[in-house]
């Protein structure tokens, strides 16, 4: 496995000092949210409904 972190980036941290280094380092962003648009939203409420339906209206149904 390779290492990818730059160094360089990173503010050096020395283990015998309990002091938190001056500034924290950058933060890794694995799964960036981007804009959903109104036809996502919009399968996605039908996605939505159709599970209520199926979990609830077909044992109402059922019953």
């Amino acid at each position: 496995m390779t290492d990818d972190h730059h160094d360089e980036e990173r503010p050096a941290y020395d283990p015998a000092s309990p002091a938190p280094p001056d500034r924290e380092p950058p933060l890794r962003s694995t799964a960036p949210q981007g804009e959903y648009t109104m036809g996502q939203v919009g399968f996605g409420f039908v996605v939505l409904l159709m599970g209520l339906l199926i979990t609830f209206g077909l044992p109402l149904a059922l019953a």
